[in-house]
């Protein structure tokens, strides 16, 4: 093959990646026809004029300034009519095309939170949070302004090239003074519309932090979203605000499409008013150079567009990179999946088989070889040292974590067989990294559920939190702000002891609960505890043994395996790791 050939080859294979590219976008931003017919119909009627105004200007010189050749205020009342024909058509393609952007961009968003609310939760180990909120919030709505406006640039820098190749000629008048007229009007323009801009450029920030903010949310809650079943309510929630930035947007699109319109008439106020003065002073002189002027300002008008041109990949490059990174989040993340099997409410039998647990290849196994069985109610404590294996126990039971092989059953079915929504509907966490949505306490107790508000204060009440809900002036209707960070350590701690409460799920997991609280703190959250407790089958996890020695049974676990079990009395008398882990000074607080 001869390199010209080869350059060829590349060239086509280059073309066809792109359409692929763009045919992956495309369905986001197909649904608005109506919108891309108007977009498109304007954009013609704005570069099929571009010629009208050299078109205008011929007659003009030739004609315009010999007496009675013809209509004198022909050529100013058609300019005037032209220029507004351009203003309207422009407006029009810009908020057509702003109405495209924004309906594709609003589809687009909300494709990609849905995934995120149904993702496996590698993607939130693989990525962090801040940067798949700027992909979902940022990045795609970037890279969608860049492409739609690229693309139908480059129709109408195509078009207009055409026209003008068709009709090389362009006005050219000489009484420049006038147009100084134009400043004052154009300036008392553009400050009143600035104005609303800035208005509206500002509420946009506003609604776009709030959006932003609804997705870190629920990246860093992902898992109690999917515990509680709040992804139908998160995804309302994330729909309003989407909305609300859309409709925000669309009204700033409409201030600067029409500061552009209006402009372009006042320009064309003036502009008749220096061609209807030279017409009255033009007296009997005959010009002839009409046809020439013409031609030759065509021929400059042509730089713009094909300036234009030798640039449109850039943008529509650009475009493509940051919509892709959205698509390929949602293309090459797989959903969580989950069997079939459902129940209302388990009996809180759980049975762990030769499970083991790798994370990485060459990894140590977190767990190793595990087998373990806990009775329904039972209340099993498990104790162990950092990187033991106890969270990742506990991660396994509700599929935050997968296994590498063994099995798991709760009442005798295996996990992977239940329906995902039904086998997390049978546990409540309340783990020491405690999370909070910026709402109210209501909603933060009942999260994925209806509200019951006399519901709301008993779990409350059960989780020694009656005294502060009095304190608050707005009580259940208060607003916990940025992850609850006005309330303390033991009241974030006891505000997700009363969410367990109202989900009054049949197994409970306890995970360092209390390991970052002071004395008074930990005894009204162990209080707390006990009423969560009890008739339920409960895992507790704690570096203090006081929180876990009234426990059923106790677990010591080494290296991802189960290395002592018995109760306290039994561990003591073994004087074994765990009465080791008791004389080096964790006592009963």
């Amino acid at each position: 093959m001869t390199p010209l050939a080869e350059a060829d080859a590349a060239g086509t294979a280059a073309k066809l990646s792109m359409l692929r590219r763009i045919a992956r976008v495309w369905p986001y931003f197909n649904g608005s026809r109506a919108g891309w017919a108007l977009a498109i119909g304007a954009t013609i009627v704005a570069s099929a004029t571009e010629p009208f105004v050299p078109a205008l200007l011929k007659p003009l010189l030739d004609r315009g300034f010999q007496r009675d050749s013809f209509n004198l205020w022909l050529v100013p009342i058609s300019l005037m009519l032209l220029f507004t024909l351009r203003g309207l058509s422009g407006f029009l393609a810009q908020f057509a095309l702003a109405k495209v952007t924004n309906d594709g961009l609003q589809r687009l968003r909300k494709a990609m939170f849905g995934k995120l609310l149904s993702a496996r939760l590698t993607l939130f180990a693989d990525q962090s949070s801040s940067t798949i909120a700027n992909t979902v919030v940022y990045e795609v709505f970037n890279g969608s302004s860049l492409l739609i406006n690229a693309i139908l640039k480059l129709a109408r820098d195509l078009l207009t090239l055409l026209a003008l190749i068709g009709y090389l000629v362009y006005l050219n008048w000489k009484l420049t003074l006038i147009v100084a007229l134009l400043f004052p009007a154009v300036a008392f323009v553009i400050q009143v519309l600035s104005k609303r801009l800035y208005r509206l450029t500002k509420e946009s920030q506003t609604a776009t932090d709030n959006l932003a903010y609804v997705v870190e949310e629920n990246v860093m809650a992902h898992r109690d979203v999917r515990l509680h079943g709040a992804q139908a309510s998160q995804a309302s929630r994330f729909d309003i605000l989407s909305n609300s930035l859309r409709r925000l947007s669309m009204k700033s699109t409409a201030a600067y499409a029409g500061m552009s319109a209006i402009t372009q008439v006042l320009a064309a106020m003036a502009l008749s008013a220096v061609i209807s003065i030279a017409l009255l002073q033009s007296a009997e002189n005959t010009t002839t150079v009409g046809g020439f002027v013409a031609f030759v300002t065509a021929m400059l008008l042509l730089i713009a567009p094909v300036k234009s041109l030798s640039d449109a990949a850039t943008p529509v490059t650009r475009g493509l990179a940051a919509l892709e990174r959205g698509i390929d989040l949602m293309d090459l993340t797989q959903d969580e999946t989950g069997g079939s099997f459902v129940k209302a409410r388990a009996h809180g039998d759980i049975e762990f088989s030769n499970v083991n647990v790798v994370y990485k290849t060459d990894a140590v196994p977190a767990l190793n070889q595990f087998n373990l069985s806990i009775k329904a109610g039972e209340t099993l404590a498990v104790v162990g040292a950092s990187g033991s294996g106890k969270t990742t126990l506990v991660n396994l039971l509700p599929r935050f974590v997968e296994l590498s092989s063994g099995n798991i059953t709760l009442d005798g079915k295996e996990i992977r067989s239940w329906d995902l929504a039904s086998l997390r509907s049978q546990f409540a966490f309340v783990s020491q990294h405690v999370v909070m949505l910026n709402s109210s306490i209501a909603v933060n107790v009942a999260l994925g559920r209806p509200v019951d508000r006399d519901r709301v204060k008993e779990c409350l009440s059960a989780a020694n939190l009656a005294a502060l809900l009095t304190e608050l002036p707005e009580g259940l209707d208060t607003v916990l702000g940025h992850n609850a960070m006005q309330l303390s350590g033991g009241q974030r701690q006891r505000l997700a002891i009363a969410r367990a409460l109202y989900k009054d799920a049949p197994i409970l997991v306890l995970d360092e609960a209390t390991s970052a609280l002071d004395a008074e703190s930990e005894l009204a959250v162990q209080e707390a505890i006990k009423r969560l407790t009890s008739n339920r089958t409960s895992l507790v996890i704690a570096h203090r043994l006081s929180t876990v020695q009234h426990a059923d049974r106790i677990i010591m676990m080494d290296s991802g395996r189960i290395i002592e079990s018995g109760t306290h009395t039994e561990l003591l008398a073994k004087n074994g790791a765990y009465a080791h882990l008791y004389r080096l000074g964790f006592q009963p607080a």
